[in-house]
């Protein structure tokens, strides 16, 4: 069950990401934040298959890695990949105030560099919400860190479709993994690595 004052952090950061992201063109001062759902959905995932060792690719302000990490529960741990310094910053304090700071590892890297550093089957689930462009490059990394029998999530899969289309195909032609397209938030892409 989740803290009341998670609950109302996360509520705050709704708040502050729809009407700070409403109040600006430039792409790089949005947050860009999962929707309410999309975070019930994650954390839904996590506990039903037992995840403790989880990678998010693209941290923002936060508010998704405070999702995984309350659910990852005790003795569990985030690793959280940003490169933009002012929103590494905002996550920090946002990190600190949820109380869950402990669970998590921010990294400052660029997310394919960090992913090809990364050993064999290291994480449990990973939560792709990053440069969409990216991904088709980084599928034999993400490949290689996802352990056997796990799950990836790939965020803005229904609103930004056509710059996943590379990636997509990708997976559809790799053997032994299984996908489907789930319509909450902004398009959620579930692939299970099989055994």
């Amino acid at each position: 069950m989740m803290e009341p004052a998670l609950i109302e952090l996360l509520r705050e950061l709704e708040e502050f990401g729809e009407t700070n992201d409403a109040a600006t063109d430039d792409r790089s001062r949005k947050m860009l934040n999962i929707t309410h759902d999309t975070g019930v959905f994650l954390a839904l995932l996590i506990k039903a298959c037992k995840c403790k060792n989880v990678l998010e690719i693209g941290t923002s302000n936060g508010y998704s890695t405070l999702w995984l990490a309350d659910a990852v529960g005790p003795g569990g741990s985030v690793t959280t990949v940003e490169q933009a310094p002012g929103k590494i910053a905002m996550a920090e304090r946002n990190f600190q105030r949820s109380g869950l700071g402990p669970r998590i590892q921010q990294i400052t890297d660029e997310a394919g560099r960090f992913l090809a550093s990364r050993g064999a089957g290291e994480y449990d689930f990973v939560f792709l919400d990053s440069n969409r462009g990216q991904y088709a490059g980084w599928w034999p990394s993400l490949q290689q860190v996802l352990a056997d029998g796990c799950v990836m999530v790939v965020d803005n899969a229904t609103s930004h479709a056509p710059q996943l289309e590379e990636f997509n195909k990708l997976v559809e032609a790799s053997e032994g993994y299984l996908s489907s397209l789930s319509p909450i938030g902004k398009g959620e892409l579930v692939i299970l690595k099989d055994r």
